[in-house]
């Protein structure tokens, strides 16, 4: 339980909650209706709206997004087959519906319509737009072909509409994914699954044809620290390690006297750990060493790797390989830094993806923006030095966690714009318009939005198509069809 917290269904009551309640509990004391805008449909955007709504029985919240289609990384970032983390879309959608709730797709803010014209619209504007970009290598190679990050890559496969022209090169027998955090396993278990397994998920079209030719039976995960310091969770582990037709490759040597070292650390990482050790060390027995000479993939993690150089093919254009340099740790745990010993060396390769991380960009030149620490600096999700805008999620508090991570941080952004309410710091008196000022901006802009029912069409259309295929959905990766489909 968190300090100062109760538990209630779904999280942890925030500090002054009870309060709020207590406060808030008769329909006359919301006085006037406070306008709320949000912008971003992804979970930060949704989990921000919802927590509002729930708590506040006279706001009525919008949720502008740039796209046609709406929730973000659930829809575009979560791998295709794992379908169960895609279920708090229902959640999502029972936000949506809400008759104090409206969704404007296809709205790009900062260009269609700036954050100060929403702040003349809104009481308080709530900036949940997520982590648009990727962070670079800064190596020398990095833009040669067969080069690729995480970010697009999985664009690519989840029908990002930005990626859906990626086209990535899969003709080399091995891959290399600088990075040890869940996307790069998901990565890897697309790259080496059974196309079996894949024709059953919501995997693009294109994708699926693209994968159905590739060469690629190799997969070596890099990272620059040690294995105690991996970023992945035992679940996605276990999942690859059991992935049909793909054997793991793990180097004894790179697990030796660990035991000792996680004897005291945190349940999860102890468990992690075991679980590498006792793959690394396992005796295969014949039956095991005959399944494996018939298992045509394989994978495996290397460790205390720093990429320095993407080395070219004799032309120049693509990439053949990767020079990286020996790393030792100094100082242990989570806080180990990794640095380089002199030693270097060199792995073949012809595909190389990077996953080192998302980055969140400024949106509009009126918003204040860390470009260090790539986020908009807050307290609480109140944006410093500007009264009424507030941020959560990735924006908020750097590209990392899971969704009930940006659960709980969007309830904490929510908690503040409602205590905000109450104390007055937000000035309901003087009522505003919404999305009535907003239309007009965007109709002058020749700016159509997408509602939410307009989205359901979309939706059923996907549904539809799958089907057909025998997939839960075919996404349609091209928002001019989207547009075209909704008669827009």
């Amino acid at each position: 339980m968190a300090p100062g917290g109760a538990c209630w269904r779904g999280g942890v009551v925030p500090r002054g909650f009870k309060r709020w309640l207590s406060s808030s509990s008769s329909s006359s004391s919301y006085g006037p209706a406070p306008r709320v805008c949000v912008v971003g449909s992804g979970p930060a955007g949704f989990y921000t709206a919802q927590h509002i709504l729930k708590h506040h029985g006279g706001a009525q919240v919008d949720i502008y997004e740039k796209l046609p289609v709406p929730f973000g990384l659930v829809r575009f970032g979560v791998a295709p087959d794992h379908p169960e983390v895609k279920n708090v879309i229902n959640a999502f959608t029972q936000t949506a519906r809400s008759e104090r709730c409206a969704y404007y797709g296809n709205v790009t803010v900062g260009r269609d319509v700036t954050v100060a014209e929403l702040q003349q619209a809104y009481h308080a504007v709530v900036l949940s737009y997520g982590a648009e970009d990727n962070r670079v290598l800064g190596i020398p190679g990095e833009n040669l072909s067969g080069v690729y990050s995480a970010r697009e890559f999985v664009g690519w496969y989840n029908g990002l509409p930005e990626n859906r022209d990626l086209k990535p090169d899969l003709s080399c027998e091995t891959a290399l994914i600088l990075g040890h955090g869940n996307v790069a396993l998901d990565i890897a278990r697309i790259l080496l699954s059974p196309l079996s397994l894949l024709r059953k998920t919501d995997i693009t079209d294109g994708s699926l044809a693209a994968l159905a030719c590739s060469k690629v039976k190799r997969v070596w995960l890099v990272g620059r620290r040690g294995p105690l310091q991996v970023a992945f969770t035992i679940k996605e582990l276990r999942e690859m390690i059991n992935l049909p037709g793909a054997r793991p490759v793990l180097n004894p040597a790179d697990f030796m006297g660990l035991e000792n070292a996680v004897k005291d650390a945190p349940r999860p990482r102890k468990r992690l750990t075991e679980l590498m050790i006792k793959t690394a060390l396992e005796k295969p027995g014949e039956k095991t060493l005959a399944a494996q000479a018939a298992t045509p993939r394989e994978w495996g993690l290397k460790f205390q790797r720093s990429p320095q150089e993407v080395l070219p093919t004799a032309d120049g254009r693509r990439a053949r390989g990767i020079r990286m340099a020996l790393t030792r740790l100094e100082g242990s745990g989570d806080s180990a830094k990794a640095v380089a010993t002199g030693d270097v060396e060199e792995l073949e390769c012809g595909l190389v993806l990077s996953s080192i991380g998302y980055r969140s960009l400024p949106l509009d030149p009126a918003v204040p923006f860390d470009t260090q620490r790539g986020i908009i600096p807050n307290s609480s999700g109140r944006v410093e030095g500007v009264p009424g805008l507030y941020c959560s999620g990735w924006v908020k508090r750097g590209p990392t966690g899971v969704i009930i991570t940006t659960m709980n941080d969007s309830f904490d952004t929510a908690q503040s714009v409602l205590e905000d309410l109450q104390v007055g710091a937000l000035d309901v008196s003087t009522s505003r318009e919404g999305f009535g000022a907003v239309e007009s901006i965007l109709r002058s802009r020749g700016v159509r939005p997408i509602s939410f029912s307009d989205w359901e069409k979309i939706d059923a259309a996907e549904v539809a198509r799958g089907k057909a295929a025998g997939k839960p959905r075919e996404k349609i990766v091209d928002p001019q069809e989207m547009l075209r489909l909704i008669g827009h």
